[in-house]
């Protein structure tokens, strides 16, 4: 047999490549804007992204509850995570990020959006540590292009936002 010099074995590298143990692992983070600020979370936490739905409001319920919508038989709590910079009067959200926070119980929550900016990946380099300290749902910052969104930790948020278990 002749030796062809354009095969590569199995395990070998081309040129170029990089070794897999340098490789970071990324994860993919969903960009959303909700008042002034950019948030994210991880796209393993959401379930899906829809339109503005028909809302239909609680009385009595606290600032952050918009009100419950139904997701194709399934009522989920829609809640403001940006209820405290006021919105404009008659400027709804666009979309709705529906997240699912699992543990013992799986609790299902849509979060108001006014923009969703895209899908991005990142190593964990581009993860900050750091929170404001008045966003306690908040665990750390994303850095994407040039901008940072905050990373939204579902369980405080929930704690921080207690909503109502439909």
């Amino acid at each position: 047999m002749t030796e062809n010099p354009n095969l590569v074995e199995p395990g070998e590298l081309l040129e170029g490549d990089e070794q897999p143990e340098d490789r970071r692992p990324e994860r993919q983070y969903c960009v959303f804007r909700a008042g002034r600020e950019r948030f994210c979370l991880s796209v393993l936490e959401i379930e899906e992204v829809v339109e503005w739905p028909g809302v239909t409001k609680i009385p009595l319920a606290p600032a952050f509850l918009m009100g419950i919508f139904n997701l194709r038989g399934t009522i989920v709590p829609l809640m403001d995570i940006a209820f405290t910079e006021g919105r404009r009067p008659g400027l709804q959200p666009k979309h709705v990020v529906v997240a699912q926070l699992k543990g013992d119980v799986d609790v299902r929550l849509g979060i108001a959006a006014d923009e969703v900016i895209g899908t991005y990946g990142a190593a964990e380099e581009a993860l900050l540590d750091q929170a404001p300290a008045e966003v306690p749902h908040c665990r750390g910052m994303l850095r994407h292009d040039d901008r940072l969104a905050l990373v939204v930790d579902l369980r405080r948020l929930v704690e921080v936002f207690p909503v109502p278990v439909i």
